[in-house]
């Protein structure tokens, strides 16, 4: 059974008085473990695209399972009990809450999902120790780099353990070694089992993945698949 299902999928936003047709006929399959980048130019489709997998948004018209279920179907509360339990997200501008600490990030999915607090102290201890950020668990956001930043968002994007991980330019505000480090630790979640979808503008990170799709005037126009034991650039 596929994670992902796309069948249809379409996308209108009105803007005074014209339609902008941002998804058009969309159909999509991605495979549990899979690696995809999605790249094309701006107003393509990309972040739509990213928002309807990640339950952000909705379409006007197709259906979108997700682990065989069809999530379109279902009312807000229960899109946001998916969203918060099966898939994790990491910006480009990481988001994070600049009054809580590195620490109090990570906890926040836990907190919403009424985990125990021993519980929830015990997982993101763990976390801090595999993101190595053990040292900056008290600290606030404006206290951390850039990578740091991204490396909290990514702990806290993975602590409810989700099927799925959408990654909206992961690396665009960081500069190349610190994207090469960001880079690594999504690859890594990859590698765990994690699938993983990147949104990106970086022809080196896009070219990274086992699977590209491309997108043009909101349309796949391209479907590319790495040969298999093909290695990343």
């Amino acid at each position: 059974m596929a994670l992902i299902e796309l069948d249809g999928i379409e996308r209108t936003f009105t803007l005074g008085d014209s339609q902008v047709h941002a998804l058009q006929d969309v159909s999509l399959r991605i495979e549990a473990g899979e690696y995809l980048s999605v790249m094309g130019p701006s107003g393509s489709g990309k972040s739509t695209l990213l928002n309807l997998l990640g339950l952000l948004d909705r379409p006007n018209a197709g259906h979108y399972r997700l682990e065989g279920r069809d999530v379109t179907t279902l009312d807000t509360d229960e899109q946001a009990r998916v969203r918060r339990e099966r898939i994790g997200f990491v910006f480009q501008s990481f988001h994070l809450v600049p009054r809580l600490s590195a620490a109090e990030n990570i906890a926040l999915p836990l907190m919403l999902a009424g985990m125990p607090a021993a519980e929830r102290q015990q997982r993101v201890a763990r976390a801090l120790a595999d993101f190595g950020l053990e040292t900056r668990a008290g600290h606030r956001p404006e206290e951390l780099s850039g990578g740091q930043r991204q490396r909290v968002a990514i702990a806290r994007a993975t602590i409810m353990h989700p099927a799925l991980l959408l990654a909206d330019e992961p690396t665009g505000n960081l500069d190349r070694a610190t994207g090469q480090e960001v880079t690594r630790l999504l690859e890594e979640l990859n590698t765990a089992g994690v699938t993983l979808i990147v949104v990106t503008h970086d022809p080196l990170m896009g070219a990274r993945a086992r699977r590209r799709i491309t997108m043009e005037d909101g349309r796949i126009v391209g479907d590319l698949r790495q040969p298999a034991g093909a290695e990343a650039p």
